[in-house]
């Protein structure tokens, strides 16, 4: 990857939970839009549902003009909610599992919803610049709740030139856990992650089933990746989550790999230019 000063940063908002305006150039994309309010109930399927704790940092109505397209890890109430489903344009292509493009066609509304295969890819152009969207494994749950829940994909995002070749990457490791195969599959197939954004948060369900990484779980699929930074999310925001920031960032440290962390918090804004340390901006005031 050959990158040269004029390339524009990679800017990723941290709106709330797994939640990201991502924009690179002219290319916007939003991922796993989650814009229930606090006290609200995301429903997680066969009966369940998790309340929110905290308010998301911006609204659907707060979002910029010009959305290119959404990526959906998967389809789940903390992911894609009722509030998204009807203040989202229904006219932007989602990329997201086959299952989830199947409902979110024919139950939601969204007629370009896209299905991505495991390793398939898809490019998202604006005038100027292109992100490469690659769905990566990931799954959930193992056992007996596997079926119960929804397919999952981690993405790796590739941000570079229009009809050039990527200058950045990034990977975005959807609600997996850190089977091992998937992990040696990913860290096989995606050398040289400019930034890994990691499902956290130790999401518990009853039985004491986890369907989400702890921060010890995130901390060794991190030094297993080995990118050049690391960015938590999908934390401490619904009652299931029974793993604190606090967990990944202790366990992160113990492993040696404190400097890579990325200190951006919810609505907090962080620029990463190729070959350069991470920028973070301070949250707004609204």
């Amino acid at each position: 990857m050959t990158a040269t000063p004029q390339d524009p940063p990679v800017t990723c908002h941290f709106i709330g939970n797994a939640t990201l305006l991502i924009r690179y150039g002219d290319v916007t994309l939003l991922t796993d839009p989650n814009f229930l309010h606090r006290g609200q109930y995301a429903y997680l399927g066969h009966g369940l549902v998790s309340r929110r704790l905290l308010e998301p940092t911006l609204g659907v109505a707060d979002l910029p003009a010009g959305i290119d397209a959404i990526v959906l890890s998967h389809l789940h109430g903390d992911h894609w909610d009722r509030v998204a489903r009807r203040g989202l344009d229904s006219d932007l292509p989602v990329l997201t599992t086959p299952q989830a493009a199947r409902k979110l066609r024919r139950l939601h509304g969204f007629p370009h919803a896209t299905a991505l295969e495991t390793w398939q890819s898809r490019t998202v152009t604006g005038r100027e610049t292109q992100v490469r969207v690659t769905s990566l494994p990931g799954q959930h749950a193992g056992g007996l709740l596997r079926p119960l829940l929804p397919q999952v994909m981690g993405s790796l995002l590739e941000f570079g030139p229009l009809g050039g070749p990527p200058v950045l990457r990034l990977y975005l490791s959807g609600d997996t856990l850190p089977f091992p195969s998937i992990v040696a599959a990913i860290a096989r197939r995606c050398p040289d992650l400019d930034l890994a954004v990691l499902h956290l948060g130790g999401t518990m369900l009853p039985g004491r089933f986890l369907v989400t990484m702890t921060g010890a779980q995130g901390a060794g699929f991190a030094e297993r990746l080995d990118p050049e930074w690391v960015l938590p999310v999908h934390y401490e925001e619904y009652t299931v989550m029974k793993s604190p920031l606090s967990d990944f960032l202790a366990a992160v440290r113990q492993r040696g790999l404190g400097a890579r962390l990325v200190p951006c918090g919810r609505g907090e804004r962080v620029a990463l230019r190729p070959g350069g340390r991470p920028v973070v901006e301070a949250a707004p005031v609204r």
